[in-house]
């Protein structure tokens, strides 16, 4: 496909288009094709991400058929790591397979399956059942997410080389952000009525045949076989690969360093909280939507190419930024004496930066842990490393114990001081990257 070549060509900017050093040489003349596949079936997904989000759609869906309060609290420790947590032993069943693609395709749509049942639940049914049902759902979406990420991080490996791979995740976010600014100001324009059930049933739907979408690309990936030794015993299999956290001190570093990095998102809820107690109207919602949108659209892209030169550098820099930014932010906040109107825009600001830098954050460890290892261990990377920070984002629940202590900014002072301590760990990490 010589368009598809050439814009390739003109994207990584470099004559050699495929260096296929470390993927299989049947591979080469496919990484082009193979390149874009992912690109749009990973941006669909991200888009379908956004529009589903737990801190908005999800969290509001619940309130609107009547379920107790109580559930709401667990619909992003169960979105974020109910496809974490199982991942030790989803690995070991997706080794089975010598080629990985059609298990992300089951798991796409998964995925799609349990949202259109969740639209469905709260259609029909209301108050404790339908919370329940829709947690259910939840869960049921979460472990079909783990499926794809385990088999997404194999499949990248075989098919696009090492110096690439990078790009293909921030042009990836660049994309589904550019999307999710869209829709950030379509909800700025157009807000929808607090019982416009129709809006957000249609959301869902919507969201659903993202993933059937993204599912129908995926599969038609050119992927060629890996090894299907290790799938024999699952349970036994992922409790020996825990030991890569106690042997292999690299990736032991690795994942203690991502521990930490967590700030860059575990702070964003805490800059709308102290926009809120300037009591910003609902427009300053949108404000944060366009803000997060313009941040990944615009970023992205950049951080991908700095990656696929060092994913090392790229977390460090990501994660200083993250940190020194809440620090700087409460300072001009509460020292600087602006208007209480030009405060108020001070943190939609700040949420563009902190995105930028999560941006960062993200593009640079998925690169990293791609980077790492080959073959099987790749896998066993992604599957250990998430499920341990599964276990973490859930411990991570009981920092609401301090915020009523110390506040929101002191909340997003402690989480800055985590994120320099991330970026600190993160200098002694090896540069794991190949230099094109």
């Amino acid at each position: 496909m010589p368009d598809l070549d050439n814009l390739y060509s003109k994207l990584v900017n470099d004559e050699d288009t495929r260096v296929c050093r470390d993927i299989p040489d049947s591979a080469c003349t496919r990484v082009p094709k193979n390149f874009f596949l992912q690109v749009g079936a990973t941006t669909l997904t991200s888009l379908g991400d956004t529009l589903t989000n737990p801190k908005t759609t999800l969290a509001w869906l619940l309130g609107m058929v009547g379920a107790p309060v109580a559930l709401v609290a667990w619909l992003v420790p169960i979105r974020e790591s109910g496809s974490m947590l199982p991942q030790l032993l989803i690995a070991a069943q997706v080794r089975r397979y010598a080629r990985r693609r059609g298990v992300w395709v089951m798991g796409s749509l998964i995925q799609a399956g349990a949202l259109l049942a969740m639209g469905l639940v709260a259609w029909l049914t209301e108050g404790v059942l339908a919370g329940a049902l829709i947690i259910a759902c939840l869960v049921l979406f979460s472990l079909a997410r783990g499926l794809c990420s385990v088999a997404s991080k194999d499949v990248i490996g075989k098919t696009v080389p090492k110096s690439r791979r990078g790009r293909l995740n921030g042009l990836s976010t660049s994309l589904a952000g550019g999307a999710a600014l869209a829709f950030g100001v379509y909800t700025l324009l157009r807000p929808p009525a607090d019982d416009d059930m129709l809006f957000y049933a249609s959301l869902l739907t919507g969201a659903a045949l993202l993933w059937v979408l993204a599912a129908l690309i995926y599969h038609r990936i050119d992927e060629e076989p890996g090894s299907t030794e290790g799938g024999a015993n699952a349970v036994r299999r992922a409790i020996s690969r825990v030991n890569l956290l106690r042997d292999d001190a690299p990736f032991r570093r690795f994942v203690i360093t991502r521990a930490l990095l967590l700030c860059s998102a575990l702070s964003a809820p805490y800059y709308v909280v102290l926009a809120q107690d300037l009591q910003a109207g609902i427009g300053m919602l949108g404000a944060f939507l366009i803000a997060n949108g313009l941040a990944d659209s615009l970023s992205a892209l950049v951080w991908g190419r700095m990656a696929d030169e060092s994913s090392r550098l790229v977390m460090i820099r990501a994660a200083f930024i993250a940190g020194l930014l809440g620090p700087l932010v409460l300072a001009v906040h509460y020292w600087a004496g602006l208007p209480e109107s030009w405060q108020a825009w001070l943190f939609p600001l700040a949420f563009f930066v902190l995105g930028v830098a999560h941006s960062g954050v993200r593009v640079g460890r998925k690169t990293y842990v791609l980077d790492m290892a080959d073959g099987d261990r790749r896998t066993d990377y992604v599957a250990v490393g998430n499920s341990a920070i599964g276990l973490i984002l859930l411990a991570t629940g009981l920092f609401g114990l301090l915020s009523g202590l110390i506040g929101a900014a002191g909340m997003l002072l402690l989480l800055s001081c985590i994120g320099l301590c991330g970026a600190l760990l993160a200098l002694n990490l090896p540069d794991v990257s190949l230099k094109s």
